[in-house]
């Protein structure tokens, strides 16, 4: 089995979230439909008792005639057909049509509407974008389509449960987008869907025990096992950034106290330099000068582009991050005990200066340290793709 490129792999995605078997139809591409077609009926088959060679003419002839109608067209199998991908964040709905090699041959974008609107207005925006990257692919050459949401995805891959940047509530977002969307749907966690295309395309290929940690405005991650998403009984396993590692720390948005994603992600980041802006701090100086004095246009990339030019506050807060960030590895690696550590997501952009705090970090809280194999913490590959890269390719999967 090649676990490395887009060839046989263990493992069906579509297997472990409700996906159509394999003898059925129903939720398949048009390509398998129509080659279905091809096939003869029992009408066609010729019985025992009528088994001669005007009978059987008769079905070749009608057979014939179906595909000079174009009833019958071959297509491609889904495995090698394009998908499309949908990242659905905070701020923005971003599209691309991905091919079986994970690459993105065309993009859509826009805004995502505001968190005080209706589900249903967030759902036109994503038809607007999938409508458009179908025109742009061609409506034929589309196998699927696959969403990646940043909440709690249900184990059926297709009711969001629960998104707090998008107001969304047991959200049926399957079923309100397949009423407008003419190939088979699935919807995904982002950070699952991150975690197969790094482990399918990027940073984790060839490792059979993964974890995928996303560093955004909060914390996301996947878990992927001899190439199945682990998605968990209800389809919430992953939501590393609400283990609590701080008791009555600072408040999370999911009600909790100290939740590792108010210490180790972007918002920390931001949350951390704004204390000492507040402070008066003189380290702060050279940061403040960057945004001309205005705190709130400070912003995690900018903070990452400082550290980069060598400003040692920036560099700080960033090793602040760091640190936190190899404690809650140091947790997972005891509970989960992969072979890989893949850090993806905004805050992962700046490398070394937020990972080598982290690996120093994980290797002095890991439980049995000196006594067992340590897992490799390593950078993501596919930057700000990942997510509708996977959603993409574990839909085309899902869809074969």
């Amino acid at each position: 089995m090649d676990r490395r490129g887009g060839g046989v792999r263990r493992g069906d995605p579509g297997s472990r979230a409700g996906g159509p078997g394999r003898g059925s139809l129903r939720g398949r591409g048009p390509a398998d439909r129509s080659r279905a077609r091809c096939l003869p009926t029992p009408a066609d088959r010729p019985r025992a008792s009528a088994r001669s060679p005007v009978r059987a003419g008769e079905a070749r002839q009608r057979r014939r005639h179906d595909r000079r109608r174009g009833s019958c067209r071959p297509g491609r199998p889904v495995s090698t057909r394009l998908a499309i991908g949908i990242d659905i964040g905070g701020t923005k709905v971003a599209g691309g049509v991905v091919d079986a090699d994970g690459k993105v041959s065309h993009r859509a974008r826009r805004d995502t509407p505001s968190r005080s609107k209706s589900p249903s207005v967030v759902e036109g925006t994503i038809v607007e974008v999938v409508t458009e990257l179908m025109q742009l692919a061609g409506p034929e050459s589309v196998a699927a389509v696959g969403i990646g949401a940043a909440g709690f995805v249900a184990a059926d891959r297709a009711t969001v449960v629960f998104a707090p940047h998008l107001s969304w509530r047991h959200e049926p977002l399957r079923d309100a987008l397949q009423k407008r969307v003419p190939v088979p749907i699935f919807v995904d966690n982002d950070a699952n869907a991150a975690a197969w295309a790094e482990w399918k395309f990027g940073a984790a290929r060839g490792e059979t025990h993964v974890m995928m940690i996303t560093l955004g405005t909060g914390i996301g991650g996947g878990i992927l096992i001899d190439g199945q998403v682990q998605r968990g009984r209800f389809g919430i396993a992953g939501e590393f950034g609400h283990m609590q590692v701080v008791p009555g720390g600072h408040r999370c948005e999911c009600g909790n106290r100290g939740c590792w994603e108010q210490y180790a992600s972007g918002n920390a980041l931001v949350r951390e330099a704004h204390s000492l802006f507040s402070a008066n701090s003189p380290i702060a100086s050279d940061l403040l000068d960057a945004v001309e004095g205005v705190v709130d246009n400070l912003t995690g990339p900018l903070i990452t582009q400082a550290a980069r030019d060598g400003d040692p506050t920036a560099r700080e807060l960033l090793a602040e991050i760091g640190h936190w960030l190899g404690i809650g590895i140091a947790n997972l690696a005891a509970a989960f005990d992969p072979g890989m550590f893949v850090i993806g997501g905004g805050v992962s952009a700046a490398g070394d200066l937020l990972l080598a705090s982290a690996r120093e970090t994980f290797k002095r809280h890991l439980a049995g340290r000196g006594y067992r194999p340590e897992a490799r913490i390593v950078a993501a590959r596919l930057g700000n793709d990942a997510g509708l890269i996977g959603a993409a390719d574990l839909a085309r999967h899902s869809a074969g």
